[in-house]
């Protein structure tokens, strides 16, 4: 049974455990629990959410807060209905307006408990491309260094990625959402937990029951099943979440999904005590892995042979470009490609060293031996920048 660790005791002491420890934390706050329903701040919710932040910062812990709400409070401030927001400019406009008005508000609420902030909107960019993503992790070290609290949003003005619809069969964006957003922050900056604040106690069994799981070692996709789709008022949904609370898991953090209406639910989170769902982590892949994993942009899509499969998932071989059968998608030298097997499932991506082009020209052309390189058939992704995703 998928839910069957719900009642595991030794793993809800773990997970206590690593939440007592937990130093360095992300938390998100959604677009429901910052706003109400007007598009105004609801102080009820936020006001506590700053005072628990602040808490934490007091016993030494670092904390970086990612919270949607620009455009609701942008919409409310400029009178729109929400059913305007269906056009993409406005919604800018909206975002635009509504992020001065949320940092503001947040100045004025953390200055209260002597915290200080700093505003950093980020870009699909910021994460897909490697220098980017290593110069903003410098940045955001110093700025915990220096006891700061970073507020992190898309910067919506600009860009569009989460914004718009993605449509069927098109790139998928490093983001699409704030949910994701925070476990690639948690991700580079390797937090010990993320938590996802939201308007409801956790992830249910059943849409209709109420019972929350309130732990999970493992994201099935019977548990992905329970995931519905976008909530009336922002982007994402618990499908979101739990995408990020399987990155997370799989960067070696805890995560938890828990109710942001619950005025001392981090206070309890934070003490080790069950509320919402917990995610345990599952593994701790590090440094460009992580990147190549969750937030490159894939540029492009090769499919592989049956000898090229197995020896990258048993052989721990690099990527011949022998072993493919096809190129599906153009890229450079350097992009990031989806490695498939015939059948079009990813099993894993790397960085490829030379272009498509230069890759087709070898295809049919056999190695003596799968996964060593020679002169015939140049080596397309190196076993160090290959990260598997699934087992073999």
């Amino acid at each position: 049974m998928v839910f069957r660790l719900q009642h595991d005791h030794k793993m809800d002491a773990e997970k206590g455990r690593l939440l007592r420890a937990a130093r360095r934390l992300v938390i998100k706050v959604g677009t429901a629990t910052v706003t109400e329903a007007e598009g105004n701040l609801c102080l009820e919710r936020v006001e506590p959410i700053v005072r628990s932040i602040a808490a934490l910062m007091k016993t030494g812990r670092q904390v970086v807060l990612v919270s949607s709400g620009a455009v609701g409070l942008g919409r409310g401030w400029l009178g729109l209905h929400r059913s305007r927001l269906d056009d993409l400019v406005t919604k800018q406009a909206c975002a635009a307006v509504g992020q001065s008005l949320l940092m503001d508000a947040y100045k004025h609420l953390f200055a209260a408990w002597g915290v200080k902030i700093a505003q950093v909107l980020l870009t699909e960019e910021d994460f897909t491309n490697w220098r980017r993503y290593s110069n903003l992790q410098a940045t955001m070290e110093r700025l915990l260094g220096f006891g700061i609290l970073p507020i992190v949003n898309e910067n919506d003005t600009v860009s569009t990625a989460e914004l718009e619809s993605v449509a069927p069969g098109s790139r998928t964006p490093a983001f699409s959402d704030n949910d994701r957003l925070a476990a690639l922050v948690m991700s580079g900056l390797e937090a010990d937990a993320l938590v996802l604040l939201t308007n409801v106690d956790g992830l249910l069994e059943q849409e209709s029951s109420g019972q929350v799981i309130p732990l999970v070692a493992e994201i099935t996709p019977e548990l992905k099943a329970l995931g519905a789709g976008p909530s009336a008022s922002g982007r994402g949904g618990m499908r979101t979440k739990l995408e990020a609370a399987e990155i997370a898991m799989n960067c070696g953090g805890t995560a938890v999904i828990a109710n942001g209406n619950s005025p001392d639910t981090l206070d309890k989170i934070f003490a080790g005590e069950r509320v919402g769902t917990a995610f345990l982590p599952v593994k701790r892949m590090r440094g460009k892995r992580r990147w190549i994993a969750y937030a490159a942009d894939v540029r492009g899509r090769v499919v592989v042979d049956a000898g090229a499969h197995r020896a990258i998932t048993q052989g721990k071989a690099s990527l011949l470009a022998s072993g493919i059968v096809r190129v599906e998608n153009q890229f450079a030298s350097m992009d990031v490609v989806s490695i498939v097997d015939s059948d079009g499932h990813e099993f894993a991506r790397g960085i490829a060293n030379c272009a498509s082009a230069e890759a087709e020209k070898f295809l049919g052309r056999r190695s003596n031996r799968v996964g060593s390189a020679n002169v015939s058939s140049p080596v397309l992704v190196t076993r160090d920048n290959i990260v598997l995703l699934q087992k073999s």
